[in-house]
């Protein structure tokens, strides 16, 4: 008898539907208004990945013909009809919000102006600043009948432009221009008029000068036209066995930049007759994944908008907080974890104290090595990866092992790679067949003869700049249990061949699936025994259809199951005789949710996981993922006051129903209203305001 499939939403459908409510929060009027405009900008640039990873992907299996359907599970060209719909739709909502914007900017003294706006002083200002500082970045290129299509860089923008003959003898022709936006800021800020400020973008910049650079050859600009090329982003992997991890990821990424277009955006008050000219050098139909659009594109710009005007159209970004048991501390960071478990919680807590643990430990006489994975670090000058360095420079044995497979991280971690390596440290890359995401320090020093191990498990990159803007917990132990288990993990990085069983920690891709099956099971046994049974689910994607399986038996048995998902949500709630006691909503506001907690009641004796894996196939099967229970009561309750708090949580909060209308939770009559990420943070002020003295004698928890 065939297997009843299971209630499930599309994976690409449920990420729009996340993105959607990004673009919520460019609407939502008590968001800040700048912030609202850097909120385009993050919705712009999630849309761009997306069509670079997943619809790329589901345009690979469009080729497969039938037997995509039983790869995919539908059919992909239906699928990609459906995408189209939706992001066209989200584009006009976005247009209407950006247009909104620029108004509600205009009353509040901010005014973003084009070409055409521009008075006599500000037009005198613009033609020296293109003549100073823009022209020599710009390379323009004439499109001839007789030549190819000059190449589109995949994530650039462009302006497209209808010339007209000055002279008799030439004809009519077109011409592209890259933005150079990665060179001069997309936004000029003009001179400040009174109290009003006025920005006008490099785009229309160029537009306002662009016979400048045409007339020398006897052409003048008639029309120009913003346009953007999404290309597929998918790494094809060299087998050739001769060749080094590094030498094939940098070949692939090579390969990357000459991507198939998936996507051409358009501004749509483009005439018909230069539309079809440009699609047609391109080699795309019309239906292809073309897109109207606006005025301008990559919006992602606007994640770095200037901070103009009043200080309320900014957000108010409280002061990271040091942790209690790390002010003031008589020890080293590295001896108060030997008195206390410590929870780090950022970027509500400074991320300081991770480069402090690192620095102390790369200059204590007792520690002998360091190990870490590395997956995304700061691209620019991470404190991280020098720290590590100075390590090796101090005599210690240093292992690093840096993920090259890290999606659009790739090159930054190979630079890092062959810099850790010049430097002296031992530098592994990834395993054989799996991603290493998980967050993992293990810190070995040598006290009284023996050897004692100090460590980290977190659910975010080691990256100082991520951690200012997403959620992520730290959790810094001299646990000898939890230490045994993850000196078998590193001992597996090293040595792939060997696969250990643990104790205590979940690993993918051996075990955790298999373990946290089994404690869903538990709970559905209680329920089924009519003892309480509950489970609490906080992480970014939740798409994997066994785990969704298994919820909804849990469901069905009675076991009271709330998750917390800030992206895609495959599970269907509101679905009677499958998920009547299942609760979802997701969190977006000023930082990004990425924390990864697991709680199962277990009968009253809770089991609290911290995780860096989703519950997706990926995490679950072809990752390397490690998922830390908490020991600690003090920390165990902090864990609980937290997802306590952001389930009370009643403004930025979205209810994840079956159709993922994402309709806000609305603070009942007579309710306070509880913004969580405010409340997280007096939470955890209020704890670090708990200071022990600096001199009290400390018991030592962790001892040999």
């Amino acid at each position: 008898m065939k297997k009843k499939e299971i209630p499930y939403i599309n994976r690409e459908i449920s990420w729009l539907s996340f993105n959607e409510r990004v673009l919520q929060e460019a609407a939502d009027k008590t968001t800040p208004l700048i912030e609202r405009l850097k909120f385009l900008g993050i919705f712009s640039n999630n849309r761009d990945e997306f069509y670079r990873v997943r619809v790329a992907t589901v345009r690979r299996l469009t080729k497969l013909g039938k037997k995509a359907i039983t790869v995919y599970g539908e059919d992909p060209k239906e699928l990609m009809t459906r995408l189209q719909r939706r992001v066209i739709e989200q584009q006009n909502r976005f247009e209407d919000i950006y247009q909104e914007l620029i108004k509600e900017l205009a009353e509040s003294n901010v005014f973003i102006i084009n070409e055409k706006e521009l008075s006599i002083s500000q037009q005198t200002f613009i033609k020296d600043y293109f003549s100073r500082e823009v022209i020599s970045t710009l390379f323009p290129v004439m499109i001839d009948d007789n030549k190819s299509f000059p190449y589109m860089k995949d994530k650039a923008s462009y302006l497209y432009l209808r010339l007209e003959s000055i002279l008799t003898k030439q004809r009519n022709k077109y011409a592209i221009i890259e933005i150079p936006s990665k060179i001069i800021s997309r936004f000029v800020v003009l001179p400040k008029q009174g109290n009003k400020h006025y920005i006008i973008l490099l785009d229309d910049v160029i537009r306002f000068n662009t016979d400048q650079i045409f007339d020398v050859f006897g052409f003048r600009t008639v029309e120009a036209y913003n346009i953007k090329l999404t290309r597929d982003a998918e790494l094809d992997m060299d087998n050739d066995v001769s060749k080094s991890m590094i030498e094939k990821i940098s070949k692939s990424v090579k390969a990357r930049k000459q991507g198939q277009p998936v996507r051409f955006v358009y501004d749509v008050a483009m005439p018909n007759d230069m539309l079809k000219y440009i699609m047609k050098k391109l080699g795309m139909a019309k239906k292809d994944n073309a897109i109207p659009g606006g005025r301008y594109h990559n919006f992602k710009d606007f994640m770095n908008f200037p901070t103009l005007g009043d200080k309320t159209l900014v957000y108010n970004h409280p002061a990271p907080l040091l942790h209690k048991y790390l002010i003031n501390n008589p020890f080293t960071t590295i001896r108060a974890i030997k008195q206390h478990d410590i929870l780090l919680h950022y970027p509500y807590h400074s991320y300081k104290h991770i480069i402090d643990l690192l620095r102390e430990a790369s200059i204590d006489p007792k520690v002998e090595s360091i190990k870490i994975t590395l997956y995304r670090v700061a691209a620019d000058s991470s404190k991280i990866a020098n720290a590590l360095i100075n390590a090796v420079k101090n005599g210690k044995k240093v292992t690093v092992l840096v993920e090259l497979q890290a999606r659009f991280d790739e090159e930054n971690n190979i630079y890092w790679a062959n810099k850790l390596q010049e430097e002296g440290a031992r530098v592994i890359f990834g395993v054989p067949g799996l991603k290493v995401h998980s967050k993992l320090i293990l810190i070995s020093a040598k006290e009284n003869g023996k050897i004692f191990h100090y460590c980290h498990l977190g659910t975010g990159n080691f990256n100082e700049k991520t951690a200012r803007v997403y959620t992520d917990f730290s959790l810094l132990t001299a646990n000898k249990q939890i230490a045994e288990d993850l000196v078998k993990v590193f001992d597996f990085y090293e040595n792939n061949f060997k696969v250990f069983q643990f104790k205590h920690l979940l690993v993918a891709p051996f075990f955790m699936r298999k373990e946290l099956i089994q404690l869903i099971n538990k709970e559905i046994s209680n329920a089924k025994s009519k003892k309480k049974a509950s489970i609490i689910l906080k992480m970014n994607s939740l798409v994997d259809k066994e785990m969704i399986e298994k919820l909804y038996d849990a469901s069905k048995a009675g076991v009271d199951v709330t998750l917390i998902i800030r992206g895609a949500c495959s599970l269907m709630t509101d679905l009677e005789g499958w998920s009547d006691n299942i609760k979802a909503y997701s969190i977006v506001d000023k930082y990004l949710e990425h924390t990864r907690v697991f709680i199962f009641h277990n009968n009253g004796q809770e089991k609290i996981y911290l995780s860096s894996a989703d519950w997706m196939s990926r995490n679950l099967d072809s990752r390397s993922e490690v998922a830390v229970p908490i020991y600690s009561e003090e920390i165990r309750k902090q864990i609980k006051d937290i997802i306590k708090i952001q389930l009370s949580g009643n403004t930025k909060v979205r209810i994840l129903d079956k159709k993922q209308e994402n309709h806000y939770k609305k603070a009942k009559s007579g309710e306070k209203k509880v913004r969580a990420q405010d409340e997280v943070y007096n939470y955890l002020k209020s704890d670090s305001e708990k200071i022990q003295h600096p001199n009290k004698q400390q018991k030592v928890i962790y001892d040999n």
